[in-house]
């Protein structure tokens, strides 16, 4: 019988646990604290857990642990991106930034992807697996451990898709910010999506206090679809009403982010059609020169083309910035660095890690 995954258990489950295998439920409590808080990466850590029960737990659950592969830091800003290795042998990636605010984390919630955007690398492949709650929340207690820095703002926007591994991303955000773990407060989480609608339209109805991202990335259908085969399921009109839903269940504003591709998405008309297609909608749209993806033909808008982007959209009342471009010089894009580790290793190389 396959093993129960113990850090992707709430602290009632695990209360019901210990109970089931005999113990108190302050044992519950403890065990939590040095999952959650103290971060123990196994059972021979927790110096007031006894014995008899460290071994009763390793033979009944899975204690979930990733392993560091690679780690690359950029010489421009210090970002720092992870190479995990899952208990499987499967790769996720992981990207830690420092800002002025605090320290943020982008993790991966998938192996993999399966929505196909023509400008991610996660997709390439297509996708493999979901990751299950911890596996999630470890990608930020490892990136903890290694910095030596707590981690304020968590951005679920890496590798996959969040909204279709749907109930282990909502575990996950339960669990982050649960008082008896890191207790991360809702609105410093992010999650994005392609525009799952049913998705979305369930998320609204949890009214969390999260910020939402909408990957967004044309202002019509027909070039939407080009870009993000999802767009043939769900259009524009549906995902505005979708927004619009999510504001009025939630009271928190959608994020669109925008990534500005030369030439197909990035010309003063793509501006006004889209601030004509969000203008009454709370939101705020997030401008993102592309990062250039070696089996894609995309390039990066030219500095001169994103400003007067930016300036058209506040021109037309849209609150919009231009993000910050971190990491640029260690495989900026979702999904680069796990790729070229699987492409170096089939070709029998080794990995090479700034």
């Amino acid at each position: 019988m396959e093993k129960k995954d113990i850090k992707s258990l709430t602290l009632t489950e695990l209360k019901a646990e210990m109970a089931a295998l005999g113990e108190k439920p302050f044992r519950a409590v403890q065990l939590y604290e040095w999952m959650h808080r103290k971060l123990a990466r196994g059972y021979e850590e927790m110096r007031n857990i006894p014995a008899a029960m460290k071994t009763k737990c390793g033979e009944s659950y899975h204690y979930t642990v990733l392993k560091t592969v690679a780690v690359q830091e950029s010489a421009i800003d210090g970002t720092k991106k992870y190479l995990f290795a899952l208990s499987d042998g499967n790769m996720v990636e992981s990207v830690w930034m420092r800002y002025k605010h605090g320290n943020s984390v982008c993790i991966s919630s998938q192996v993999g992807c399966r929505m196909g955007c023509r400008f991610c690398a996660s997709t390439l492949d297509g996708l493999v697996r979901n990751l299950s709650a911890s596996e999630m929340l470890d990608q930020i207690y490892a990136i903890t451990l290694e910095t030596g820095e707590r981690v304020s703002n968590v951005v679920v926007m890496g590798s996959g898709e969040p909204l279709d591994n749907y109930e282990n991303v909502l575990r996950f955000i339960t669990m982050l910010t649960d008082e008896n773990g890191l207790h991360m407060s809702q609105r410093n989480v992010t999650v994005s999506t392609c525009g799952i609608v049913p998705k979305m339209r369930e998320l609204a109805k949890e009214k969390l206090q999260i910020t939402l991202a909408l990957s967004l990335h044309a202002a019509t259908d027909e070039k939407r679809r080009k870009l993000m085969p999802i767009a043939n399921q769900f259009t524009l009109a549906e995902l505005m009403d979708c927004c619009a839903y999510y504001f009025e269940q939630t009271g928190r504003r959608i994020t669109f982010e925008y990534s500005l591709v030369r030439n197909v998405n990035d010309t003063r008309k793509d501006a006004e059609t889209l601030a004509a297609l969000i203008r009454g909608l709370n939101c705020h749209v997030n401008l993102i020169p592309v990062n250039p993806v070696r089996e894609r033909d995309y390039v990066q808008s030219e500095r001169q083309a994103v400003e007067a982007f930016a300036a058209l959209l506040a021109k037309k009342g849209i609150n919009a910035t231009v993000r910050r471009e971190m990491g640029r010089d260690i495989d900026g894009a979702c999904g680069q660095l796990r790729r070229r580790f699987l492409d170096n290793s089939s070709a029998g190389e080794n990995l090479s890690v700034n």
